[in-house]
């Protein structure tokens, strides 16, 4: 029992360490985050998050843009893979193993060298500088893995359930929207999540799609920052706008945890 808290403990140490030190970095001095052992007069300043916050543009207008690219890039992906994932779930066991190998090839496959064909496309189809033009190629890169997720879930479902709504005189919209969707709601929520963290923190497509400094996103402002200085590193501002861009997540995370959880295990126990 005390070696399972140990490394409970340990695991816990690995995972919030980095956090713990960027929330430590952003409140610090420049002169302690080189010297972070060494005694210094001023350690402790507000500073970094007042040059984030008080930035032009406002940092919460990068928030504001991510969650619009994140929400429009979840809702399309689940709109289409919902009923994608349902259709494959019926056809034969062989054509479906086939699907699935297929997806889960695309799922793997490095979207970065997909990257100059999406820019030629925004190109051509002059979409470039438009939140809701970015969501079309994050979904297209998150739907094999929401399908394949979305797909067993659909499979996990006892077969009973559709025939009894067959009978009741349910069409397959019906029975799709009042009665299967509901049943793997864990799942769709768990999905989105992942979709939405993808979509998050997406840099090479957003960096080369938007180029007003009032449309970026989240991990391009914070690029930006980083890279603001030629002769310096601001560690501080940088530290302090990964913190502010992980509060949002860590809410969200916090908020659908049991959703999480039950798509994750959803279907580990037949009985």
């Amino acid at each position: 029992m005390k070696k399972n808290n140990l490394f409970v403990l340990i695991l816990l140490f690995w995972s919030l360490a980095p956090f713990f030190w960027q929330v430590y970095t952003s409140f610090s001095t420049t002169e302690s985050i080189i010297s972070p052992f060494s005694y210094v007069q001023n350690r402790w300043t507000l500073n970094n998050y007042i040059q984030v916050l008080t930035a032009n543009p406002p940092f919460w207008r990068y928030l504001f843009n991510s969650t619009i690219v994140g929400l429009s890039s979840t809702g399309l992906t689940l709109l289409i893979a919902t009923p994608a994932a349902y259709a494959i779930s019926k056809v034969r066991v062989n054509v479906e193993r086939i699907i699935r190998l297929f997806l889960l090839g695309v799922s793997l496959f490095p979207y970065v060298l997909l990257f100059l064909s999406l820019l030629e496309i925004a190109r051509v189809l002059g979409i470039g500088n438009n939140l809701f033009a970015l969501s079309i190629p994050y979904s297209a890169l998150s739907m094999p893995l929401a399908v394949l997720l979305l797909c067993s879930a659909f499979k996990d479902l006892p077969k009973d359930l559709e025939e009894a709504a067959r009978i009741e005189g349910l069409d397959l919209w019906q029975r799709l929207r009042w009665v299967l969707m509901p049943l793997i709601s864990p799942a769709i929520a768990s999905t989105g999540i992942i979709i939405f963290l993808f979509s998050w923190n997406e840099y090479p497509i957003a960096l080369t799609w938007l180029s007003k400094a009032e449309l970026i996103t989240l991990p391009v402002a914070i690029a930006r920052i980083a890279g603001s200085s030629l002769y310096s590193v601001p560690y501080g501002a940088y530290a302090s706008a990964t913190v502010l861009g992980s509060i949002p997540l860590i809410f969200i995370v916090l908020f659908f945890q049991r959703q999480i959880i039950s798509g994750i295990t959803q279907g580990a126990v037949k009985g």
